[in-house]
């Protein structure tokens, strides 16, 4: 009895050992290591935090993006979106970034004024004239200038994605030339540049959070504010204001932004996919953009809200009332890129008035 044991154990170690040096070899030789793959053994999820809605340009390509580094990750990388400001406000989201506590963030570019002033050459009024130089602006010489500006912050700007223009509503009578804004009081984003600009139109600002706007205006603590179409539609904020201006005296876009610490690292693959998923969501980005604003207006117009759209010579008066403000503000923002934005902008409306 004790050598029919010893057989049958004597038999399972043979088999053991036989299956480990089977399942050793073809590791080594099925599975040579890979350092492109390396990063991509166990799924690496990466929270972004924004504050606006998810039916908004910025809420929609937060989501893409997402959908698209899962899909090219082959589900081994996860983009969790946390949107509305449910993790941070848009006041409390870059300093979240820089301590870690959030991996990717997509601040409006006024954000970023505190953290480099050039910045703020995104604040003036009337610096792109249409939708083409808005991309040409963005994708050459000053809009990478602008992410190289957050090197040494601890974020690496990844992208500029857009909204669109902004238009003004307000509670107090139609705005048609920038007299009838005085002495309104307005919730504008935190911008040193756009304070400047209200100061310049004699109107009263409040830099508060964008999500605090609709009480701010429910409350009556503002008259007014400034938004895209986009914006204004998906918070309702039409339904609080009694006037909308299309102006489109204003740029509103976002600069995507990683945690520098976590963008270094991770593995060449990594970053390869992230970065071919940024470069076709902003493609996608620019485009919806414009289509979700022309469509919301379209909605916007069957409200309560009175629409006054500016004629040419109604906005001509607004672009010299602040027009001051390039110069005013070019030791500050930088005197080669305001006259890089200049040359852009003037060659656009030269480009309109031709056509």
């Amino acid at each position: 009895m004790k050598t029919k044991y010893s057989i049958i154990l004597l038999t399972v170690i043979i088999a053991g050992a036989f299956l480990f040096s089977f399942k050793q070899y073809f590791q080594q030789e099925a599975l040579p290591y890979d350092d492109d793959q390396e990063g991509l053994n166990e799924q690496i999820v990466f929270t972004f935090s924004h504050v606006v809605a998810k039916n908004t340009p910025k809420g929609l390509a937060a989501d893409k993006f997402a959908e698209l580094v899962y899909e090219k990750s082959d589900g081994n990388i996860k983009i969790v979106v946390f949107p509305n400001g449910s993790l941070y406000s848009d006041i409390e989201e870059i300093s979240a970034l820089q301590e870690g506590h959030v991996d990717i963030i997509a601040p409006s570019t006024s954000k970023l004024w505190m953290i480099s002033p050039a910045w703020g050459v995104l604040d003036l009024p009337y610096i792109f004239p249409s939708y083409e130089a808005i991309e040409e602006g963005l994708d050459g010489p000053i809009g990478q200038s602008l992410l190289d500006s957050l090197k040494g912050s601890n974020m690496r700007g990844l992208a500029h994605w857009s909204n669109g223009f902004k238009q003004f509503t307000t509670n107090k009578g139609p705005i048609i030339y920038p007299e009838d804004a005085a002495r309104q009081t307005f919730r504008i984003m935190q911008s040193d540049v756009l304070a400047a600009q209200f100061d310049y139109l004699d109107v009263h600002s409040v830099k508060e959070s964008f999500n605090s706007t609709y009480d701010l205006l429910d409350s009556g603590k503002v008259d007014g504010e400034e938004n895209t179409i986009s914006n204004i539609y998906s918070k309702k904020f039409y339904n609080l204001q009694t006037h909308l201006t299309i102006s489109n005296h204003g740029y509103l876009g976002y600069a995507v932004i990683m945690n520098d610490k976590v963008w270094n690292e991770q593995s060449a693959e990594t970053k390869r996919i992230l970065t071919e998923a940024m470069e076709e969501t902003t493609r996608w980005n620019r485009k919806h953009a414009i289509e979700m604003n022309e469509e919301q207006y379209e909605l916007i117009i069957d409200t309560n809200i009175q629409i006054h759209e500016l004629t040419d010579v109604e906005k001509q008066a607004w672009m010299e009332k602040l027009d001051p403000i390039y110069d005013d503000l070019a030791p500050q923002i930088g005197e080669k890129l305001i006259s890089d934005i200049k040359e852009l902008k003037q060659r656009y409306e030269l480009e309109n008035t031709v056509d």
